[in-house]
């Protein structure tokens, strides 16, 4: 038996989702694999429905946009890159990120919109279907879904994804400017800290647990662990629990 990958669309509803109409009208033959959830904005797909669908089991989530320059809200299709971008990095860290896509697609575009539709349709059949779908997920993976998920909308990444055109345009209070390049380095160096702090707590909703045992559960260097742990106490996210023996053990608030 074939594999019917299920997928899960995020239409603009001004472009990309009048584009996918006109297919319709217009008959133009496409998969039938994607179901539409119909938005105003490509700017307002929050990262956590993609990973949420993801995580629920979908093979492979697209959204699509008006084309640059065109947005009914001048700059929503920018907010949506920049998210997006976002998600691909994070999803690169468990090889997901070729489960996602994201395009432009203009009212007057069908045939566009159908042609997108059947190649992102025929990659996702060439992955196969998603190892946290069907009636026996890979929890390890589900996990690491839920990490992301959870890292993703934390205060730290949505400043950065929010504040990204600011830093790299404008003159800080010192008169500097900071690089692509260098935004790019935080930006990276970021989304590993957060990844990991929210596996740590993922981890630790199961039982408390030590920094030793996080190291090797994780396989991150205990010195790391420890400083991850020394951030989330300070963020109020977890604390010190009971001493078993000489060792310390975390929980999480």
């Amino acid at each position: 038996m074939s594999f019917e990958p299920k997928i899960l669309g995020f239409l603009c509803n001004w472009c990309s989702y009048a584009g996918a109409d006109l297919a319709g009208v217009s008959r133009m033959q496409y998969p039938p694999n994607i179901r539409v959830i119909r938005v105003m904005c490509s700017g307002r797909v929050d990262p956590k429905f993609i990973f949420e669908a993801l995580r629920v089991g979908a093979d492979g989530v697209i959204v699509l946009g008006c084309h640059p320059g065109d947005c009914h809200y001048l700059e929503g299709n920018y907010e949506a890159e920049k998210k997006f971008d976002m998600v691909t990095r994070f999803l690169k860290l468990i090889d997901f990120d070729n489960r996602v896509r994201l395009d432009w697609v203009s009212a007057s575009e069908g045939t566009r919109y159908a042609a997108i539709v059947k190649e992102f349709t025929d990659h996702i059949k060439s992955l196969g279907p998603s190892p946290v779908g069907g009636d026996k997920p890979d929890k390890e993976i589900l996990e690491e879904l839920r990490a992301i998920e959870e890292a993703a909308a934390s205060d730290r990444m949505r400043a950065l994804v929010g504040r990204e055109r600011k830093i790299i345009e404008q003159e800080n209070v010192y008169g500097e400017k900071v690089s692509l390049e260098k935004f790019n380095e935080i930006f990276d160096s970021a989304i590993i800290d957060e990844y990991n702090r929210h596996r740590i707590l993922v981890s630790l909703d199961k039982d408390s647990k030590s920094v030793k045992d996080l190291a090797i559960e994780l396989k991150i260097d205990p010195s790391v662990v420890l400083e991850h742990m020394v951030i989330l106490k300070s963020r109020g996210k977890v604390d010190f629990g009971e001493l078993v023996g000489i060792t310390p053990m975390f929980h999480k608030i």
